[in-house]
């Protein structure tokens, strides 16, 4: 417990000694990652890009919800793919 509550202290230490352009920075990154799976569907222009941004703020707070976003934004055309190899009305 004490090596916990030291590391803690560490770490408040560190936060509050930080500069303004680490915490810009870290700022940036943070919402980058927590955006990662809006920006992967705009990376590849996928037709639910807005569903998938809308979810992705409450997503961002479970890991599962989350990673699912990004396996639907890279993942997105796999279903019409399917869907015409196996001669199917895709789902939209």
């Amino acid at each position: 417990m004490d090596m916990l509550n030291q590391w803690i202290a560490t770490f408040s230490n560190t936060w509050q000694e930080a500069d303004w352009v680490f915490l810009v920075l870290f700022g940036l990154f943070f919402f980058a990652v927590w955006f990662l799976p809006s920006l992967l569907a705009l990376l590849f222009n996928r037709r639910h890009l807005g569903k998938i941004a809308l979810l992705n703020v409450p997503a961002g707070f479970s890991v599962i919800a989350w990673g699912a976003l990004i396996v639907w934004a890279v993942t997105g055309k796999l279903g019409e793919k399917l869907a015409a190899k196996a001669r199917l009305k895709p789902v939209s």
